[in-house]
């Protein structure tokens, strides 16, 4: 299982970088997307939309289901990746390089309060 140790996560099997420019980059793991399958259709969020922490905000649907995708942190959606949406199994194929949508936090702190790699390892471990 290929779990960055760069990178922040949630309980929910979502990814967060922060960038230089304040702006937390997410998409989902690598676990989501092995336990989803052949993902065909993603609904990403508009930008501008306030998200709350924990909101759901994003839709992925694969062949075997569909998923909601949380904001890790409150904000506001600052961008959402057209390429992944166009091309919704670039996911698949690279589930850390095909992101999905970029917040705007309401408080640069609460990126800190995300789960480590190691401790999302250990929930994705428990469901494997």
């Amino acid at each position: 299982m290929n779990i960055p140790a760069d990178l922040k996560y949630t309980k929910s099997h979502e990814w967060a970088r922060l960038a230089d420019d304040g702006l937390v980059t997410v998409g989902i793991t690598d676990h989501a997307q092995e336990a989803l399958g052949d993902i065909v259709f993603l609904d990403l969020p508009q930008v501008g939309r306030r998200v709350a922490e924990g909101e759901e905000c994003a839709v992925v649907e694969s062949v075997k289901a569909a998923a909601d995708i949380y904001a890790p942190i409150a904000g506001e959606i600052a961008a959402v990746n057209q390429d992944a949406a166009d091309k919704p199994e670039s996911v698949n194929q690279d589930a850390y390089g095909a992101w999905l949508f970029k917040i705007r936090p309401d408080n640069a702190g609460d990126y800190n309060g995300l789960l480590d790699a190691d401790a999302y390892g250990k929930i994705a471990a428990e469901e494997h």
